[in-house]
């Protein structure tokens, strides 16, 4: 009997990369000539959202860019940030809060759980919590499973990363 191979489905980002690239961001917002007067703040909460807060919307954009630049550079993706609505804050300023998300929820594993179902592969998909476990005999239709959802990426609009390749 030929034993089974698997992967896991996870959406997880480096708690430590997102630290430094904050605070390489907070480095970048004080010595750059543009900002460096605009009583601008960057700080990450609890691991769970990061708020910046600044003079204008000019500003607030430019910060967001080089806030992806640091993601991108430090191997995060971009679609950790879950971007709210900018709000006004005290003093005539603007604050827009960004959620990251880790984990995947219900909705989303039931749609790539079907997804996978759906390519006629055989392999078999099961939700575990906030992670899915692929299972199948052969390792090239794995290899195939985690391509078709590389390729569908974009849709599901959260960062996949395909972890216990066994």
């Amino acid at each position: 009997m030929a034993k089974d191979c698997s992967f896991d489905v996870v959406s997880e980002f480096d708690r430590q990369e997102l630290v430094n690239a904050v605070d390489q961001v907070k480095r970048d917002v004080s010595s750059r000539f543009d900002l460096k007067d605009s009583n601008s703040e960057i700080e990450l909460d609890a691991d769970k959202e990061i708020t910046i807060t600044t003079s204008d919307d000019m500003k607030l954009r430019n910060i967001f860019d080089i806030l992806q630049t640091k993601l991108v550079k430090r191997n995060l993706s971009i679609r950790i940030l879950d971007a709210q609505p900018v709000e006004n804050a005290l003093g005539g300023r603007v604050r827009q809060v960004f959620k990251l998300k880790k984990g995947l929820n219900q909705e989303l594993a039931k749609k790539i759980v079907s997804d996978i179902k759906d390519s006629k592969k055989k392999v078999q998909a099961s939700i575990q919590g906030d992670q899915i476990r692929v299972s199948g005999k052969d390792k090239d239709v794995l290899q195939e499973v985690i391509h078709l959802l590389r390729s569908n990426e974009e849709k599901y609009d959260y960062p996949l990363q395909f972890t216990n390749y066994r």
